[in-house]
Formats: structure tokens, sequence, C-alpha cells
């Protein structure tokens, strides 16, 4: 009896606090920090592909579905001769919604469908329009404005902390430099009470 009361005891302890099955309750928000490749994947020949760096901030509403707030650094390249490559970079604010498509019933894995709408500002080349070689760049800075479409997966280690995954296609306009980038990478949110 004494060993089926301290083998309760220790699962007790163990398994105390809040249920899992209290995570994205409505009210609850997060904040995640995300880093994303852009455009290709970097095997250190490729040129033209990119980066992202990113910060927002959700707000969990009825069914486990999101409003989410944030802003974005993306640089990618584009391929000037035999080895140059001239930087892009835009800076960007986004606000969006992520419908909730499913999740395990142990609440541990949820997966996120989302549409966000952003603007911002496009330079290229830092705003150097010559070159070292002399040439002239002709495409200009830019303001932008646009959409993203993204998938989103997170991995909850516990109820405060999630590792996330996700894919996404930005549409921007305004600029001269591209309209489409596809983004992939990891994050890691922070949920706060």
């Amino acid at each position: 009896m004494n060993k089926f009361i301290i083998a309760t005891l220790a699962m007790l302890s163990l398994f105390g606090g809040r249920a899992m099955a209290q995570r994205n309750l409505p009210g609850m928000s997060a904040v995640e920090i995300k880093a994303d490749m852009a455009d290709g994947f970097y095997t250190g020949k490729s040129r033209d592909c990119g980066y992202s760096l990113g910060v927002f901030y959700s707000v969990f509403k009825g069914k486990q579905n999101t409003w989410s707030f944030g802003g974005e650094y993306l640089q990618t390249y584009k391929s000037y001769g035999e080895k140059g490559r001239i930087p892009v970079v835009q800076f960007t604010a986004e606000a969006g919604y992520n419908l909730h498509l499913v999740s395990d019933y142990s609440q541990t894995f949820h997966l996120y469908g989302g549409v966000s709408v952003l603007g911002g500002y496009e330079t290229v080349n830092w705003g150097k329009h010559v070159l070292s070689d002399g040439s002239t760049i002709h495409n200009g800075d830019a303001f932008i404005y646009g959409g993203a479409l993204t998938l989103e997966a997170d991995f909850y280690l516990s109820d405060n902390i999630a590792l996330t995954a996700n894919v996404r296609e930005r549409f921007v306009c305004g600029n001269s430099t591209g309209h489409f980038h596809t983004q992939y990478g990891v994050g890691v949110k922070f949920i706060i009470e």
C-alpha cells in the first residue's frame, strides 16, 4: 500500500500543473521569433536566394484561431555578372488571420493556414545606383504592399514554449524587382497567459 501511495504522489508531482488541453484558449497571446530561407535553399553556390527574420505577436480567438501582427526583414539577391549579386531588402509590417486546421489529442501539435496583408519599404543595393564596375541600376527604392499565404505547424515543448515550422508565399506590388517570394523556416513561440 505504501508503494502505491508513493507512486501516486510521484505521478501527481510529475504531471501537476495545468493540463495540456488548456493550450490556445481565447484571450491567450504569444510572441514568435522566426527565421526563414527565401527564394531557394542556400548551398554556398546559390547567388539569388536570401533570408528573412521576423517578430510576431498573436492573440488566440475562439476555436484556436489567431490574429497575428508583426514585422519582418527580408533580404534576397539578384545575380549580377559571373559572381556578383545585388541585395534587395524589404522592411514590412504585417497583419493576418490564422485558421486552426488540425491538432492532435494531446494538443502538442497544431496546424494553421493563414492569410495576411503587408506593407513596407524596399531598397535595392541600399540605395546605391552605381555599381563598382560603373554600371547603373535602374531599379529604385519603393514603397510596397501586398499579402501572404502561410501554412504553419506548432510543436509544443511545454505549455509556454512551442517550436514552429512554416511555409509561406509572399506577393508584393509597387516594386520593380519581383513580386513573389517563397519562404520556409523555423521559429520559437512563447505563450503569454
